[in-house]
C-alpha cells in the first residue's frame, strides 16, 4: 500500500510593499536576477531564489527581509505580488514549517552606469574588473564600531510624520540647468532622531495615471544629528529638480520638483529615517576619505558639518573630499566649500565640462593625490564613503586598487579587511 505523497513547504521571500521605497537596491544587489519590479511594486520569483541573503543587509528600511511558509505548489506568483499593497497573513497551519529549496541556476552579472556623468567618468582602466569585482556587495553591510545607534523605520506609508518646510534654497548657480535645492524641514515636538548618513522617505501628494498614491522616494539626509541650527529638530536635503530621463527625454520628475517648489510653511509628509550602515564612526581620531557626484554630496555634507562641529572638542581625524560636477556652476554647495578652513577639511574639486579645458573627474582627482590617498589607506582609523551614480563606483575602486598597488598594498586583502570593519561604504544609485 502506497503512503501519503509528501506536501513541500517554501519559505518564500517577499517585499513588504507598505515599507519599501522602490530605491532598486534589491535588484542590482541580486546575483541570480531574482527580483524584478513594475511601476507598482519590487518582487521576488519564487522559482528563482535561492535564499542566499545578498539583497537583506543593503536594503535600507529592511522591506527586503520578509518570508512567509506556503505550500511550494501554491507560491505566490509575481504577477499577484506586483498589484499587493499590503503583505499576505501567514497560514498558521504551515507556519514555521517552510524551508529555503534548492536555486534555479542563474547567471551573475552587475549594473553599471553610463560614462560621461558629471564628474565621474569611466575610462578603459575604471572599466576593466576590480579585484574581487565578483563579490557584488562590495562595501559594508555593518557600521563604524563606534556609530552610534540608529533609529529606523520610525515613520511608514501608513503612517507618515509631517514637517514643515523652513528653508528652500537653490545651491546651484543661477545660469546653470542643473537645479540643485538646500530643502530644511522641521518636525516641531514630533521625534525624529536621525544620525549623518541615513535617509528619508518623502511621500508626494497626488495619485498615478491608474489612480494609486504615489511611492516615497528617497533622500539622503544633509545636516548633522543635532540639526541643520544647531539644536533643533529640523534636518536639510539636497535635492536635485529631475527635467529628463536617462535617455535625455524631457521628464518632471514627481518629487523632486514637487520639493524644489515648496514654500515657506508647506506641510510634507515623511518617512524613516533609513539606513544602520552608511554611518559615521565616532571617535575622535577617525579619518575620512569622501568621493561624491552631484546631490551625493549630502551625507558628506552631513558629516563635514558634524564634525566641524566637534572640531572644539577634541576631534583630530583628518577629512579629505573629492568631488564631481560638470562645472563649477553645476556644484552645489560651492560658495561654503571654499569657506571651510584648509587645515580642517582637504577639498579636491572635479569638473567634466569647463569650457576650454580637459575633463576632469574624481577619479583623475584621486590619481593626483595618490601619495596622500595612500597614506590614509595605511591607516586603520581610515573610513572611505563614496555617494553618486553607479557609474562611479567601478572607477573609484579601480584608482583604489592602483593607488594601494603603487604603495606596495594588497588592496585584495585591504579591501576585505575594510569591508568587514565597516571601513568602506558605498551609496550608488
Amino acid at each position: 500500500m502506497n503512503g501519503p505523497v509528501p506536501v513541500e513547504v517554501l519559505k518564500q521571500h517577499l517585499i513588504d510593499p507598505e515599507i519599501c521605497i522602490r530605491c532598486n537596491t534589491c535588484e542590482e544587489t541580486c546575483p541570480i536576477d531574482a527580483i524584478t519590479h513594475d511601476e507598482n511594486n519590487y518582487v521576488v520569483r519564487a522559482d528563482t531564489c535561492n535564499g542566499c541573503m545578498a539583497c537583506i543587509s543593503p536594503c535600507p528600511t529592511g522591506a527586503i527581509d520578509n518570508w512567509r511558509d506556503v505550500l511550494r505548489a501554491e507560491a505566490y506568483p509575481v504577477d499577484e505580488q506586483l498589484t499587493w499593497d499590503e503583505l499576505p497573513v501567514q497560514d498558521d497551519a504551515l507556519a514555521g514549517q517552510g524551508s529555503i529549496g534548492e536555486a534555479a541556476q542563474g547567471s551573475q552579472g552587475a549594473s553599471g552606469g553610463g560614462a560621461g556623468a558629471a564628474g565621474i567618468g569611466v575610462t578603459s582602466e575604471a572599466s576593466a574588473p576590480v579585484i574581487g569585482g565578483s563579490d557584488l556587495v562590495r562595501g559594508s553591510v555593518v557600521p563604524p564600531w563606534s556609530a552610534a545607534k540608529p533609529y529606523v523605520n520610525l515613520y511608514n506609508h501608513k503612517a507618515p510624520v509631517q514637517a514643515s518646510v523652513v528653508g528652500n534654497y537653490r545651491v546651484t548657480d543661477a545660469s546653470t540647468e542643473s537645479d540643485i535645492h538646500h530643502i530644511v524641514l522641521d518636525f516641531g515636538k514630533q521625534p525624529f532622531p536621525v544620525l549623518e548618513g541615513q535617509s528619508i522617505g518623502i511621500i508626494p501628494p497626488g495619485t498615478t495615471a491608474d489612480g494609486r498614491a504615489h511611492h516615497a522616494r528617497q533622500y539622503s539626509i544633509a545636516s548633522p544629528r543635532d540639526g541643520e541650527r544647531p539644536g533643533y529638530n529640523n534636518l536639510a536635503l539636497t535635492v536635485k529638480r529631475v527635467t529628463k530621463d536617462h535617455q535625455g527625454q524631457a521628464v518632471g520628475g514627481v518629487c523632486s520638483n514637487y520639493l524644489c517648489d515648496l514654500k515657506k510653511g508647506d506641510v510634507v509628509n515623511v518617512m524613516g529615517p533609513f539606513g544602520s550602515t552608511f554611518l559615521m564612526p565616532n571617535h575622535a581620531d577617525s579619518h575620512l576619505l569622501m568621493v561624491c557626484t552631484g546631490t551625493g554630496a549630502a551625507p558628506m555634507r552631513a558629516m563635514t558639518e558634524y564634525r566641524r562641529r566637534r572640531r572644539m572638542k577634541g576631534a583630530t581625524g583628518k577629512l579629505m573630499l573629492f568631488f564631481g560636477a560638470r562645472t563649477q556652476g553645476e556644484l552645489p554647495y560651492f560658495g561654503p566649500l571654499l569657506n571651510l578652513p584648509k587645515d580642517f577639511i582637504d577639498t579636491n574639486l572635479a569638473f567634466s565640462r569647463t569650457p576650454g579645458q580637459p575633463r576632469r573627474y574624481v577619479q583623475d582627482a584621486m590619481r593626483e593625490r595618490a601619495a596622500d590617498v595612500a597614506a590614509l589607506l595605511r591607516h586603520d582609523h581610515t573610513y572611505i564613503y563614496v555617494c553618486g551614480l553607479k557609474g562611479m563606483e567601478d572607477g573609484v575602486l579601480q584608482v583604489l586598487q592602483t593607488i594601494a598597488g603603487e604603495a606596495g598594498l594588497d588592496w585584495q586583502a585591504l579591501w576585505q579587511r575594510m569591508k568587514t570593519e565597516g571601513r568602506l561604504h558605498l551609496e550608488t544609485y
